[in-house]
């Protein structure tokens, strides 16, 4: 069995929120570069996760805000609301939908995102699968890096966590807190923007193998 992550491993986030952002930046005269708009998302993202749980709506708003803040400028509410409701039009790599069917022929796949029910029932759209389980952060009522994302998975999914591989772009967000639970992992190191970190916070941990894209994760895993 095969999870994860989806936003940053299968679709292709940077895509989405660097045009969303930048729009917002430039509105207000902003110039930014790539790089640095990712580090700080990745920063404010994971402040929005850390407290109470909200919808990710809320925490693209509040990602928002934070750029508004650095930046010194006021975000109307229309400028708020465009991340999050750009989440729906942001890509696949160009990678993902073969490999995920490819996998599928052998594996059971699930996925285990930070995001909401309804944001990802637009996404699976563009996956081209249909997956085992899906464990979105609203279900979980909580955010990766979060134990409690991938236990609840691992409940729903009724496996002990030596029969799940999981595999992510982050980090931060999956390896660390999966491998803490004794589930191996894949680092997927897309390329970014931000090379080895992209649009998440920064952390120190190693995945049980690193590949640099869904087709190398689909090679391996139907070589043998």
């Amino acid at each position: 069995m095969i999870s994860f992550d989806c936003y940053g491993t299968l679709i292709d986030w940077e895509a989405g929120i660097l045009p969303a952002l930048r729009a917002v930046l430039r509105n207000h005269a902003c110039e930014v570069s790539d790089s640095a708009i990712l580090e700080l998302y990745g920063e404010l993202e994971a402040a929005a996760e850390s407290g109470a749980y909200q919808s990710y709506r809320k925490v693209l708003e509040a990602v928002v805000r934070g750029f508004a803040a650095r930046f010194d400028f006021v975000a109307s509410a229309d400028e708020i609301r465009s991340l999050g409701e750009s989440v729906g039009e942001w890509p696949a790599f160009a990678d993902t939908v073969a490999a995920l069917r490819a996998l599928e022929g052998r594996y059971k796949l699930v996925v285990i995102s930070n995001i909401d029910d309804d944001l990802f029932k637009v996404t699976q759209r563009r996956l081209g699968v249909e997956f085992a389980e899906v464990i979105t952060a609203e279900q979980a009522g909580s955010y990766k890096p979060s134990l409690n994302n991938f236990r609840v998975a691992l409940g729903r999914m009724g496996v002990g966590p030596e029969r799940l591989l999981h595999a992510a772009q982050s980090v931060y967000h999956d390896v660390v807190p999966a491998r803490s639970l004794g589930i191996a992992t894949v680092w997927v190191n897309r390329r970014s923007a931000r090379p080895g970190i992209g649009a998440v916070r920064a952390a120190e941990g190693r995945a049980d193998l690193e590949v640099a894209d869904l087709a190398g994760l689909a090679a391996v895993a139907l070589s043998g």
